[in-house]
């Protein structure tokens, strides 16, 4: 019997999804447990395997479609099953739904630019990159108004068809004959060659000169033609892994009163302290050893570990640190739970894990949820200090910058030393300028002298 595939709910927090690729075609069949398409789920991207054998009949949302979580994207079934009335169920809850959201409309031609975001596929951007067109002026025909590849071919044809004979069209003479020679090109055409500086009499072509002509004119660099602005500029949409880290740093921004404070350390005992572990048979990074040692300053500095809700100060008494790590087009905030509680090893062990499956896209979206603080090291880079934005519901984050010899006096003498900058970010409406202060030289004391730890 046909089965609806639907948009899986992946995470608590998910509300929608996009398709990013079918591995699938329109007709192939499928085992249980097969790949069947990837979805973009706000930072991450998951792939989705087939919850049963059978032939896809139907693909409902195209690649680069977008669906709240338990929409119909696909119809699993046996080969020659009816499915009329399972789609006709889906097009008239589709019909509901547009019916919901309906918007007054304008025809294509007389709609203005807004600032509204413009939904096209991929191939329909190109083809209308290509020749000349702006896409505010089509109307797009697949789901929630998205711009297809025939939306846009349907207005060039329409265009054609519109366009006369313009009566005011260039003659001229070529050589010593003077028999003029009528140069016919679209308004669309005219307008760009004029804003381009083309000739149009050096475009060679029978018949009516289209503007794809003469961008296809400016493209091949011939004389009286220059490159365009417009391809060497490459428009893609905005993930959804970036969509999210813009909303959210915006939302950071507007609702916290952020205040930094940077720190210089010296680490030299810090690394020795490091080498000796290493020698020991413990390998651990300095995130490593900064996770451990930040846990234990959260429950002394309770305020920095906690979260503003409302006109509530909520305190935690366990420390969940949230590790920042950098993945393609973005950043992923795996958490370690309970980090205050855990060995060195433990913490090591969990951070490179959580790194790797954040980096190959195999982390779950809970694993994500619930930081009540953030380190964020930029150290490998060679970034000396930075001022990091707070990772909501937290109310701080920890920036930490490269390690650099510099030079300091020590007993009257300059010396190179290691040197560490540390740049804590705090909300000002609950963590006042001395507790940060306080709680970054507790931090700074115990890396200058690891036997405090002990």
């Amino acid at each position: 019997m046909a089965k609806k595939i639907v948009m899986p709910k992946l995470g608590l927090t998910m509300k929608e999804g996009k398709i990013v690729k079918w591995h699938v075609k329109e007709g192939d069949y499928v085992k249980k447990g097969q790949d069947l398409f990837d979805v973009e789920n706000e930072k991450l991207t998951n792939t989705i395997e087939s919850p049963a054998d059978g032939k896809l009949l139907k693909i409902l949302l195209e690649e680069g479609g977008r669906a709240p979580v338990l929409e119909p994207v696909g119809i699993l079934g046996e080969e020659g099953e009816d499915i009329g009335e399972l789609l006709e169920r889906t097009e008239s809850a589709e019909k509901v739904s547009q019916k919901e959201d309906k918007q007054p409309k304008v025809e294509p031609v007389e709609r203005e630019k807004t600032s509204k975001r413009i939904i096209a596929a991929p191939v329909a951007k190109k083809l209308a990159r290509e020749k000349g067109v702006d896409l505010s002026r089509i109307r797009g025909s697949g789901p929630k108004g998205r711009i297809v590849l025939k939306d846009v071919e349907a207005f060039l044809d329409r265009l054609d068809k519109e366009v006369a004979p313009d009566p005011s069209a260039k003659e001229a003479t070529e050589g010593t004959d003077s028999k003029p020679t009528r140069i016919l090109a679209t308004p669309l055409a005219k307008k760009m060659a004029e804003e381009e500086g083309v000739d149009l009499a050096r475009i060679a072509k029978d018949g009516r000169i289209r503007a794809e002509d003469v961008a296809e004119f400016i493209k091949s660099g011939a004389e009286g033609g220059r490159p365009s602005t417009e391809d060497r500029t490459m428009r893609e949409e905005m993930s959804g892994m970036r969509q999210v880290i813009a909303r959210r740093m915006k939302e950071s921004w507007d609702r916290t009163a952020p205040v930094s404070y940077h720190i210089s350390v010296d680490v030299t005992q810090w690394v020795q302290y490091r080498d000796f572990l290493k020698r020991e048979g413990i390998h651990v990074s300095y995130t490593d050893l900064l996770i451990k040692l930040v846990s234990k300053a959260l429950m002394v500095y309770r305020v920095v570990n906690a979260s503003l809700e409302g006109d509530e100060v909520v305190y935690h008494d366990y420390v969940n640190m949230g590790l920042a790590v950098d993945v393609d087009q973005g950043l992923l905030v795996p958490v370690i739970g309970n980090s205050h509680e855990k060995s060195l090893e433990e913490i090591s062990e969990e951070a490179r894990k959580a790194a790797a499956d954040a980096r190959s896209g195999n982390i779950s979206p809970d694993a994500l949820q619930g930081g009540t603080f953030t380190i964020s090291n930029l150290g490998m880079f060679g970034i000396e200090e930075f001022s990091p934005i707070i990772n909501l519901p937290e109310a701080a984050i920890l920036g930490v910058g490269a390690i650099e010899d510099m030079p300091v006096v020590i007993e009257g003498a300059v010396v190179a030393r290691p040197i560490m900058k540390l740049s804590l970010t705090a909300d000002h409406r609950l963590i006042d300028g001395a507790t940060a202060a306080r709680f970054l030289r507790w931090i700074k004391e115990r890396i200058e002298m690891p036997s405090m730890l002990l």
